[in-house]
């Protein structure tokens, strides 16, 4: 399924559906950051995903990291979240989804690399290439919220 990001865009379609969603800053033994490349938009972006009935939001983050990297992690903290009713998300189903993002730090305890029909790649990246990559803007703020690890949690 395609979808494009609108953000503060006054031609975006009205958003129809809220989806709490996740997404996690985890970085290996190198300093380098897990991101997939997305079937949905053909960016990069951090792993992550929607929350299910039934899961803790905790639960939510280490499937969705599983599901779409293949690694197994185990969540630190909170570095932020965003909730910007300006921010949605037009799917070619109809669905427009107003945004609802948690910005998750976690700890790689295992895995390895793997895709699913929502990753098209997965590769640990350095921390001096993630500008290089094309990747929406919204991500790149959770990376660098994520990575500041300096105790505040963004709330937006």
């Amino acid at each position: 399924m395609a979808r494009k990001d609108y953000i503060d865009n006054p031609d975006a379609p009205a958003a129809n559906s809220v989806v709490p969603s996740v997404v996690a800053v985890v970085l290996d033994e190198h300093g380098r950051l897990p991101l997939i490349h997305k079937t949905d938009n053909d960016l990069w972006a951090l792993p992550g995903g929607g929350h299910e009935i039934g899961d803790s939001i905790a639960d939510t983050v280490v499937r969705e990291v599983k599901e779409e990297t293949g690694y197994d992690v185990e969540v630190t903290g909170i570095s932020g979240t965003y909730t910007n009713p300006r921010h949605v998300m037009a799917y070619d189903d109809g669905e427009v989804r107003q945004q609802f993002s948690i910005c998750f730090r976690a700890r790689l305890i295992g895995g390895g690399a793997r895709t699913n029909s929502e990753s098209k790649a997965v590769e640990w990246v350095d921390l001096r290439d993630v500008d290089t990559l094309p990747m929406h803007p919204s991500m790149r703020e959770r990376i660098r919220h994520g990575l500041a690890d300096n105790g505040q949690i963004h709330i937006g």
